[in-house]
């Protein structure tokens, strides 16, 4: 198929605005691959990368936006088409009418704020970021790629100041009952979480959700925070932030393991403000938390004990039903393919199943146009939110198309005992990801001797997708439904350990 470039010089657009363009474009008929992205040096790589870099995109500045397509001849020029049409619905916001007062252009024009949003492309972020602190407002910085240095003098900037710097590479939070970026519509209460990790977060709160209880803040802090490099000044400012809050009596912290210095001055510091305090640290010692600390193994315990904490109750136990109900896989299948689009899934995914059913890899590839998609020998656990399966495509919580590719090639391997599946919903994320993926499940799941597909849905029944209607879906197309991103993986468990032989 012919690569097509549209350029709109000295233009910019929020990054997940372009990826829902992408997206929409990417699911008209007759196009393989749509990417929206600044012209820098690097983007520009990517997309030769992904061959999707045509010469007038090869030509364009940092400051231009490149509208690239992969499709066949008669469809290419409809999908810029629409591109462009998308674009010029979204450039500027309607004029202000007769009396209404002149709409702010700047961060200094904003009057009565207390909080700004930076979604810049990440070379940019940390100078606005910095703009919004001047001027006495916190940030949370949805752009990533923010060099650690710049991330650095950010938040020591913001600790100086008295204000906080959420991420960057934030992809959730709740501050004031207002979610932003990838957040749940979760029912307010007396939990107070703090996570390096959003889709971690996401689980936690809907999990906590489900149970009854509430959340008074969730506050992201960035993937990086709790390196060495950064030392979790963030996490350390919120842990202060809400020990003062009088609306937070319980305080959860969500992250893959810390530096383990940086946990120690974290720990130590939730452990002071004088609440309970629950860690979710995945994958670290649980022995050796300071008292008033309980550390929990896996995100659905976190949210367990940060419940109980609350309203000084068990949530009920978890429906055992599809482990009893669900039959093993046949035959010579035996292999694992966990493919998620929630990274800390992933992570935790692997944690728990390694020591039961051996060695698991990330070595697989998607399909491209003339290669068809490459699944090892071996058990598999993806994070296709990754760099290396969205180049030239928006992350798969907001763009299926890599996800049912790889959905596809886990059915029809011969190999594939079991195919876990995260379904994520929330603000900002695809409108109906189980009716996404609802006709590759059905089409699998209809074949004599398949796969078994289980699958977890994170969020509310207040979300803009239903998460009733999400699971129900999933159900009718032939999925086992978990609880939980760790009931998923002891459901995944139990069907292989039954082909294993002794």
């Amino acid at each position: 198929m012919p690569v097509r470039c549209l350029v709109r010089p000295g233009s910019y657009f929020d990054s997940v605005v372009l990826m829902r363009i992408a997206a929409d474009l990417g699911a008209r008929p007759g196009v393989r691959a749509a990417s929206l992205v600044m012209a820098t040096a690097s983007n520009k790589d990517v997309l030769e990368g992904a061959g999707l870099l045509a010469d007038e995109a090869r030509a364009a500045g940092a400051n231009d936006l490149v509208v690239a397509i992969d499709a066949a001849e008669d469809a290419a020029g409809d999908a810029l088409a629409a591109a462009e049409e998308a674009l010029s619905a979204r450039a500027a916001p309607p004029a202000a009418g007769d009396g209404e007062p002149r709409r702010p252009r700047t961060l200094a024009e904003v009057e009565g704020a207390s909080l700004a949003i930076v979604s810049t492309p990440g070379r940019y972020a940390a100078a606005e970021a910095l703009k919004a602190l001047r001027l006495g407002l916190s940030a949370f910085v949805f752009s990533d790629n923010v060099p650690i240095a710049q991330e650095v003098e950010l938040k020591r900037a913001a600790h100086a100041r008295g204000l906080i710097v959420m991420g960057p590479d934030c992809g959730t939070a709740i501050v004031g009952g207002v979610p932003l970026g990838f957040a749940n519509e979760v029912r307010a209460g007396d939990i107070g979480l703090i996570g390096a990790s959003g889709t971690g977060l996401q689980q936690v709160s809907s999990l906590i959700d489900g149970w009854g209880a509430g959340v008074s803040q969730m506050l992201g802090v960035g993937s990086h925070d709790l390196s060495a490099a950064v030392g979790a000044i963030s996490m350390l400012d919120a842990i202060d932030a809400l020990a003062a809050d009088p609306a937070t009596r319980v305080l959860g912290l969500v992250s893959k393991p810390p530096d383990p210095e940086v946990a120690e001055r974290v720990l130590a510091r939730a452990a002071a403000s004088g609440k309970p305090v629950v860690a979710a640290f995945l994958g670290a010692d649980p022995d050796g938390a300071p008292d008033g600390v309980t550390m929990a193994a896996t995100l659905e315990d976190a949210a367990r004990l940060l419940a109980r904490a609350s309203s000084g109750e068990d949530p009920p136990a978890g429906d055992e039903a599809p482990a009893r109900h669900t039959a093993p896989p046949r035959g010579e299948r035996r292999l694992l393919r966990g493919l998620y689009a929630g990274g800390t899934f992933a992570y935790e995914a692997d944690l728990l199943l390694a020591p039961a059913i051996g060695p698991i890899t990330e070595d697989a590839d998607p399909p491209t146009a003339d290669r068809p998609a490459r699944l090892p020998d071996g058990h598999l656990i993806l994070d296709l939110g990754d760099d290396r399966f969205t180049v030239g495509r928006p992350h798969p919580m907001i763009d299926p198309a890599v996800r049912l590719d790889m959905l596809r090639a886990a059915g029809d391997d011969p190999r594939t005992a079991v195919i876990v599946l995260d379904v994520v919903l929330g603000h900002l994320a695809a409108d109906d990801p189980a009716g996404d993926l609802a006709p590759v499940i059905a089409e699998i799941a209809a074949r004599d001797d398949a796969p078994r597909i289980v699958c977890f849905v994170v969020g509310t029944d207040a979300d803009p997708q239903d998460r009733g209607r999400q699971e129900r879906v999933l159900r009718e197309a032939g999925a086992v439904l978990a609880a939980s991103s760790s009931a998923a993986a002891a459901l995944a468990e139990t069907l292989i350990a039954t082909e294993v032989p002794a």
